[in-house]
């Protein structure tokens, strides 16, 4: 099967591209960089360098490689996250401007299927601590969520409604594992070892995860089934901050966390993520399981942490 990934060379769109090339697919990979080019190359795959903002040149890289299935892996996130500077506003003009062109450039080439890349960590923080996918977004959040929470909406009804092509969208967990900030030289980890990655308050908002080559498997699977709608692609354990924060620390060799109030978290990183550590959700992987016939290879991040964290 012919397959463009669109983010070819994000944390997610690396292992995907090898393992797609793995079981015979033929890919082409897009990225921004003609340096990441050479990485997508080496991994067996063709490669185009293009700009998502460019409306054109997108639809003419895709019509080029002429794919049955279109995956949407694209953002802009930054490798160390600054939240007093909006840093996700790159990555919202991509879920939104950037969603468009793709959807545009896939009806052009006369793809069957998208699969769309989104995020498992946006339900409202309200009921039941673990949701399924029919659950309430938290669309009005409070910055620095509220745009992103807007752009994620906007790309999963842009890719749901398009006409005449079949599509599903994936809401992954925080991924860990090679090339993502949780992994062992990655952002999270530098600041877990500075004590700067605290247990906030009771520590209840509740995390769920996915090694990045499961997620790349569980795209795989997407990929190649008939499947549409939405799926969560998480482990098999939600976990609050409380437990999942020191565990993370002593897989790295950091110290054991420190624990501060929720008032104090507010004076630090801001209101909105402060709440955020003590009522977030969690998200249920049941329905992708059994649609998809996928099964995380880590099933818990317990045992990813210790493993696989790259």
């Amino acid at each position: 099967m012919k397959v463009f990934v669109a983010g070819a060379s994000g944390a997610l769109g690396r292992p995907l591209v090898r393992q797609l090339v793995a079981v015979g697919h033929e890919v082409t990979g897009m990225t921004r960089r003609e340096e990441r080019a050479e990485e997508i190359r080496a991994a067996g795959a063709s490669a185009c360098v293009c700009d998502a903002f460019d409306a054109e040149a997108l639809r003419d890289a895709t019509v080029a490689a002429a794919p049955e299935v279109v995956v949407h892996a694209l953002t802009a996130i930054p490798e160390r996250i600054d939240w007093k500077a909006d840093p996700l506003a790159a990555t919202n003009r991509v879920r939104t401007e950037g969603t468009r062109n793709l959807i545009a450039a896939t009806v052009a080439a006369g793809a069957r299927r998208i699969v769309a890349e989104s995020v498992a960590f946006l339900y409202a923080p309200r009921g039941e601590w673990v949701k399924e996918e029919g659950a309430e977004l938290f669309v009005g959040a409070p910055e620095p969520f509220g745009a992103a929470v807007d752009a994620l909406a906007d790309l999963e009804q842009q890719v749901l409604g398009a006409e005449g092509i079949e599509s599903v969208v994936l809401r992954f967990g925080n991924f860990y594992g090679p090339g993502t900030s949780f992994a062992a030289d990655g952002s999270q980890a530098d600041e877990a070892r500075r004590r700067r990655l605290p247990i906030v308050g009771p520590g209840t908002g509740t995390f769920s995860f996915i090694q990045v080559e499961d997620a790349a498997g569980a795209t795989v699977a997407a990929v190649e089934s008939g499947v549409s709608g939405v799926l969560n692609v998480v482990d098999d354990e939600p976990a609050p901050m409380r437990e999942w924060v020191p565990f993370y620390a002593e897989a790295i060799g950091a110290k054991r966390p420190r624990r501060v109030p929720v008032w104090f978290a507010g004076l630090i990183v801001g209101r909105g993520l402060a709440k955020n550590a003590v009522e977030l959700r969690g998200a249920s992987n049941t329905k992708a399981k059994r649609e998809l016939g996928w099964q995380p290879r880590y099933a818990s991040w317990r045992q990813g942490f210790r493993e696989a964290l790259g």
